[in-house]
């Protein structure tokens, strides 16, 4: 966090309609991509010996950025959670354009926000290539201005790209919200001084888990979010 500059939690149900620049996030928030996610990580932790009762909840792993993800999530310790993610990916990236697709009615609302001037950002912890390709195979990436992920898995964090987000665009703070389905876009939103718009469609938690970290509203549907940054 920048010098002098304080995190604070914004008003639940504030008006976000009038802020120019809308972040996103992306796993769960602009693409269904929760299958592939949770198949490729029980393939790989089956492997690490972890049965389908040890795993519980696959979704927990959506959100936070890998590698630490495995830590967090199954307390590996950070050698073994680099060396996890290293097998991960090296099937993840072998999944083709299904594993992207756009959540319904998400080109639509993009191209509604376009329409009353918005300017329309990505801000996630993928990394940046496998960002780049998530948002071409899922057909996004013409409807949004700009779009982020991570520089590298060591000290690159989802605050420190929505700020690049923010400086790509020429709009600050006062001007941006974000929209996202974890508590982790909305904890990274309010360290940068954003409000956060929670989205719930692809039930990548419990609603009280949005809540419970501040979000300002939170979407069930994507035309419930249309409506909340649109007003």
């Amino acid at each position: 966090m920048a010098s002098g500059e304080v995190t604070r939690r914004f008003s639940r149900g504030m008006d976000v309609s009038g802020r120019r620049l809308v972040v996103f996030d992306f796993d769960g928030t602009l693409s269904d991509t929760i299958a592939g996610i949770i198949a490729t990580a029980r393939t790989v932790l089956r492997e690490h010996g972890l049965s389908g009762e040890d795993m519980g909840d696959l979704r927990r792993l959506v959100g936070p950025p890998f590698p630490e993800a495995f830590s967090m999530v199954y307390g590996y310790s950070a050698e073994e959670a680099a060396r996890i993610t290293e097998e991960y990916r090296a099937i993840y990236n072998t999944l083709g354009a299904e594993a992207f697709p756009a959540i319904p009615g998400m080109v639509e609302l993009a191209d509604s926000l376009h329409a009353a001037g918005k300017v329309l950002a990505v801000a996630s912890s993928k990394r940046a290539a496998l960002l780049e390709r998530g948002m071409r195979e899922s057909g996004l990436a013409a409807h949004f201005d700009v779009y982020l992920g991570k520089l590298d898995d060591g000290t690159d964090t989802k605050p420190q790209t929505i700020r690049r987000a923010m400086d790509r665009t020429g709009l600050g703070p006062h001007d941006a919200v974000m929209v996202g389905d974890r508590f982790y876009d909305v904890d990274a939103a309010t360290e940068v001084g954003i409000p956060c718009v929670g989205v719930h469609y692809a039930r990548t938690c419990e609603v009280a888990e949005l809540w419970d970290a501040g979000a300002v509203a939170v979407a069930e549907t994507v035309g419930e979010l249309g409506h909340i940054l649109l007003g």
